[in-house]
């Protein structure tokens, strides 16, 4: 026999042995000696194994002094085998339980953590997330100064991040959406619920990396909506892009966006001349309305 073959058949071997003596674990009726096997699967690193086990004598073990090293390992049992949802009903429930363990604070923190891993991709439902943020938040609250203070904080900025994508995929398809009426209700438009959800998104997350992104949005869709109004608001909405567009280039004077927002401002412009109207004007040092032109920037 050379030692490949001896290698495959030792490893075999060691699977079969490791697999009944798994099988006659779950058959004992020594909860004590199930609870030991588990810690030493999960020190090994076999996750399913430790939770299958710790679950099974977890009632058991309520009330004695291994019903919270119990609990607090089945938790980190469910979480390191992927079951996030299971992991976070049980360290929640430990918190509750053991209020003064030493286990108590990192299962504050990783029942957030836990809700952090199952949140979904932006475009879906967000429901998780704020879960996750909830906790985080309540973790900080409780535990100040705790060493995994700032592991907290960056995953509430990761889970913000997700919101304000989810903010922005809504508007974007509101702008994109354009003038498709059938999911517009009391003369509503589109372009308009674009423009709310890009301002309510800037309210709420005020120093988000895509702030840019929203105010250029708010620009495209006041300039849109102008563009498809009827003749008798097309000057008030066209004025309102003007004005949107002095806002946009003041905070953003180097923008990407920069060469598309002066295009539709000089349409805009061109737009309210047309139909004979005056520009939207801005108060100057003294108080007084000055009227822009194109080349006032």
């Amino acid at each position: 026999m050379n030692k490949l073959t001896f290698s495959i058949l030792s490893a075999v071997l060691l699977a079969v042995t490791s697999c009944n003596s798994y099988n006659s674990l779950q058959k004992s009726t020594d909860n004590d000696y199930k609870f030991e096997a588990a810690k030493q699967y999960y020190a090994e690193g076999y996750y399913n194994r430790a939770t299958l086990l710790l679950h099974d004598v977890l009632a058991a073990m309520k009330g004695t002094n291994k019903g919270e090293e119990t609990l607090f390992l089945l938790a980190m049992s469910s979480m390191n085998a992927h079951d996030y949802e299971a992991a976070s009903s049980y360290f929640k429930k430990f918190y509750e339980s053991y209020p003064n363990s030493i286990y108590t604070e990192k299962a504050w923190y990783y029942s957030g953590v836990t809700l952090y891993m199952d949140t979904p991709e932006p475009k879906l439902d967000q429901s998780i997330t704020y879960d996750a943020l909830k906790q985080f938040h309540q973790f900080l609250e409780r535990y100040p100064m705790s060493s995994l203070r700032n592991d907290a904080q960056m995953k509430i900025f990761e889970l913000q991040d997700k919101l304000v994508e989810k903010e922005y995929l809504s508007a974007k398809l509101y702008f994109d959406l354009g003038t498709y009426f059938m999911n517009c209700s009391n003369g509503g438009s589109n372009y308009q619920a674009c423009v709310i959800t890009a301002e309510n998104a800037i309210r709420d997350y005020p120093y988000s990396s895509k702030r840019e992104e929203f105010a250029f949005l708010i620009l495209r869709a006041k300039y849109e909506l102008a563009r498809n109004s009827i003749e008798s608001r097309k000057v008030e909405r066209y004025n309102s892009a003007i004005d949107e567009y002095y806002g946009f280039t003041n905070e953003y004077p180097e923008s990407q966006h920069m060469k598309a927002a002066t295009e539709m401002f000089n349409k805009a412009q061109a737009a309210v001349k047309k139909q004979g109207g005056v520009i939207s004007g801005t108060e100057d040092e003294y108080g007084d309305t000055t009227t822009k032109s194109t080349n006032a920037e």
